[in-house]
């Protein structure tokens, strides 16, 4: 559990470097590719224009033509790509909700841990450098420890697994060594009945809504570093003074 007065929403796109690693295929046991079909790049400008027909496929560096890992798999790439989107996405949308928890002050009721009360009225990239060192390490293990069970467990994305998955710590096939009640992914079993077409269309709608939020965030930071930069967000963020890009070049004790 995280102990510490800062949500974990709001520092989550602070250590995005961490959360949004993807690893090799190597780093995992691999699974028969018969178990799912991989995805070509047909699929992936068909994608595109399903998820936003005025643009469609916009690939300017190349990247679903580059071979990730030297895999010499274009499955392989794509595979890769869709996950590392679909991660972003989610950590943005989680930052996003996390700004504006911090913003209005809503906080958890426990003092922080290793150090002193943290006083109310901070911008959200300010609060994250007023946290203790103690509780910057508990949320950047955390993060750590689920980054390792995504490559770990499970098929991988880039060895036909599904791109976004995120491994069952109950029923897969590499086994927690204590009780978990609970999965990250859907917890309360509400998308276990649903159809295979209903939860491609949802996952169509949380790749929008994931690019979304990261322009959203973005649009935090730069107001919040240099305002005026967003006119609609003017007078609404607080500014920071510090380095956004270097979330630990303050003080760590």
């Amino acid at each position: 559990v995280i102990c510490s007065r800062a949500p974990l929403t709001m520092l989550l796109p602070l250590v995005l470097a961490s959360t949004s690693f993807t690893a090799p295929a190597a780093t995992r046991a691999l699974a028969p590719r018969a178990t799912v079909r991989m995805e070509s790049k047909a699929d992936l400008q068909a994608l595109a224009k399903e998820l936003n027909p005025a643009v469609g496929f916009f690939d300017p560096l190349a990247l679903s033509d580059l071979d990730f890992y030297m895999e010499g798999d274009e499955a392989a790439t794509i595979g890769f790509l869709r996950h590392a989107e679909i991660k972003h996405g989610r950590v943005a949308m989680a930052g996003f909700i996390g700004w504006i928890v911090h913003a209005n002050n809503i906080r958890f009721p426990w003092p922080a841990v290793g150090g002193p009360e943290i006083p109310m009225g901070l911008s959200p990239p300010d609060l994250w450098d007023a946290i203790p060192f103690e509780a910057k390490l508990q949320i950047i293990l955390f993060i750590g420890v689920l980054e390792i069970w995504s490559e770990a467990a499970g098929t991988h994305y880039m060895r036909g697994g599904k791109p976004g998955a995120f491994p069952s710590f109950k029923d897969g096939d590499v086994k927690v060594p204590h009780p978990v009640p609970l999965d990250l992914f859907d917890p309360l079993g509400f998308s276990k009945n649903k159809s295979e077409e209903a939860k491609k269309s949802g996952l169509v709608k949380e790749i929008n809504n994931g690019r979304l939020a990261m322009l959203g965030l973005f649009g935090f930071l730069c107001e919040a570093k240099i305002p005026g930069s967003v006119p609609a967000l003017s007078g609404i963020v607080q500014p920071y003074a510090g380095e956004v890009m270097a979330p630990f070049s303050g003080p760590m004790i």
